[in-house]
């Protein structure tokens, strides 16, 4: 067995290579030493503000399903914040959170092999993807917003970064492209929401597509805490149950005889 992630000895711990105590602690944010974590190297400093703006974006986004469970698990066990915070996390699928991991291995998909160097090709691409979802009757993931069906404004400010700092690369070039094509298509108004674009950016980034989904629990792990820590400050989670039990409308079913 091999492993390059860390070691301990009496008196030194290693990650990756670097002396914990004297290169790491006081010298790398928690994004960087994330990325490194990942990547088995620092980020340059446009990656390091790149995926700092990553984590920050999805930390949290009101009372979410991931922060009700949170809430709400809390309140039947305070004694217990892990678990509070598991059951927060443990919902990020393809409709929360899981989306980044979704449209990365799209992406990914769509450009293997294809022949991307000029510009135009990536068009269709674009295209193709957008094809293929609508024939098969399915969503195209990190397209679409309950909320912001405007435009997501983590999308644009992410966009701003990445440009910025030189990092917005063909994924992300490609999904604004399938982004552009669908909403012409079908005619609606499909914005590019944050988990599709942090998918595509983190792919431009080299992370592998298999942790992405990881990246984007471990930003609303910070969300969900923040959340239990106001829920044992000002508890709403009795008030949800009850209003939860108003609500609902019991039916009974009827017993055959």
């Amino acid at each position: 067995m091999i492993t390059s992630i860390g070691h301990s000895t009496v008196d030194k711990v290693e990650v990756q290579g670097y002396q914990l105590a004297d290169e790491l602690i006081g010298e790398v944010d928690f994004g960087s030493m994330f990325f490194l974590l990942l990547t088995q190297r620092l980020p340059e400093a446009n990656e390091q503000r790149l995926f700092n703006g990553i984590l920050v974006a999805l930390a949290d986004h009101g009372l979410t399903p991931t922060a009700l469970a949170a809430r709400l698990t809390y309140t039947g066990a305070p004694d217990a914040v892990q678990g509070a915070i598991a059951a927060g996390i443990l919902g990020a699928g393809s409709v929360f959170l899981g989306v980044f991991e979704n449209a990365a291995r799209m992406l990914i998909a769509a450009l293997d092999g294809a022949d991307t160097s000029p510009e135009h090709d990536l068009d269709g691409v674009a295209a193709r993807i957008v094809d293929d979802h609508e024939r098969r009757g399915e969503r195209i993931p990190g397209l679409g917003h309950p909320l912001h069906r405007h435009g997501d404004p983590r999308t644009a400010r992410l966009i701003e970064i990445a440009r910025s700092s030189g990092l917005l690369g063909r994924h992300t070039q490609l999904m604004l492209l399938v982004q552009g094509v669908a909403a012409a298509s079908s005619g609606k108004q499909l914005p590019l929401n944050a988990g599709g674009v942090c998918g595509a950016l983190l792919c431009d980034m080299g992370i592998e597509p298999s942790v992405l989904r990881g990246v984007a629990v471990v930003s609303r792990a910070a969300g969900v805490t923040g959340h239990i820590a106001e829920e044992a400050r000002a508890p709403m989670g009795r008030t949800i149950w009850d209003w939860a039990n108003a609500s609902a409308q019991y039916v009974p079913r009827r017993r055959s005889s």
